[in-house]
């Protein structure tokens, strides 16, 4: 009777809870994007705060500005597709960690990369305005709402979060901890599809080679040594994600070549 009652309650959520992303997919969304961009702020200081504690938060001045000449530039278009971000808070911080090959955003336009993607990979502007678009994608798109929506419907949601602070030790509680865990719990192969399709067409509108895409994956699979990137554990990489990510690229190459100034958003 219990497990009937439990199927019923979610039955009602997927009824009651429901939103569209930016391509129309339908989204299970118990969570509000103000609630997930309030919590994520939160959420956002307290992940960040033991590189800071450490000097290694932004302590590269070259490849801050890099960074972030790329994505004031991704940011101007992410306002274009959804002028109501720019009221968004947005920031992005670069953390000093060779050894680790990962990007992630939290709603509201809260990012992190960490340096090992750059250096590991070896990124050009081009392939790094990959990352950075795919990453401002997930922010457009209310995936951590998705994902932290995801989590309080289910009870294997409840327990992850439980071990969430375990391992982290996070100062967090409700909200602000399910966004945390959202950030470090993997996309659906769904939000990664979005993400890809959104990010591509971000990077091209900002000036950025959408045959980037191809390279930067090509060379995400040769990274591994004793294992995958990080980047895999929270964005899940299908075969034919190449593939797909290729047959966007005539479609983004039109707006990769017109002429004109590009718009840039001041961080």
């Amino acid at each position: 009777m219990k497990k009937q009652y439990l199927t019923f309650i979610f039955c009602l959520v997927l009824i009651i809870g429901c939103a569209t992303s930016p391509t129309g997919r339908r989204q299970l969304m118990i969570v509000s994007e103000e609630t997930a961009i309030s919590a994520s702020k939160q959420a956002y200081v307290e992940m960040l705060k033991p590189y800071e504690q450490e000097g290694k938060v932004d302590n590269d001045p070259a490849l801050k500005d890099r960074v972030y000449r790329i994505t004031e530039r991704l940011i101007a278009q992410a306002i274009r597709m959804r002028p109501e971000t720019e009221k968004w808070d947005w920031s992005i911080k670069i953390i000093d960690d060779p050894k680790t090959v990962n990007a992630w955003a939290m709603a509201g336009g809260k990012m992190a990369l960490y340096s090992g993607l750059v250096i590991q990979l070896k990124t050009t502007d081009d392939e790094l305005a990959q990352v950075l678009g795919h990453e401002i994608a997930h922010a457009l798109a209310n995936h951590s709402a998705e994902k932290m929506s995801v989590a309080m419907a289910t009870t294997v949601g409840v327990v992850a979060v439980g071990v969430a602070t375990d391992r982290r030790g996070l100062a967090l509680t409700g909200a602000a901890l399910a966004a945390a865990l959202a950030v470090q719990r993997p996309n659906s192969r769904a939000a990664e599809s979005e993400a890809d399709r959104i990010g591509i067409e971000l990077a091209a509108k900002a000036g950025y080679d959408p045959r980037a895409a191809i390279t930067l994956w090509q060379k995400m699979a040769q990274v591994g040594g004793k294992g995958p990137p990080e980047f895999f554990s929270t964005h899940p990489s299908p075969e034919n994600r190449e593939k797909k990510l290729a047959g966007y690229v005539p479609e983004m190459m039109p707006y990769y070549e017109q002429k004109g100034d590009r718009p840039i958003y001041r961080l």
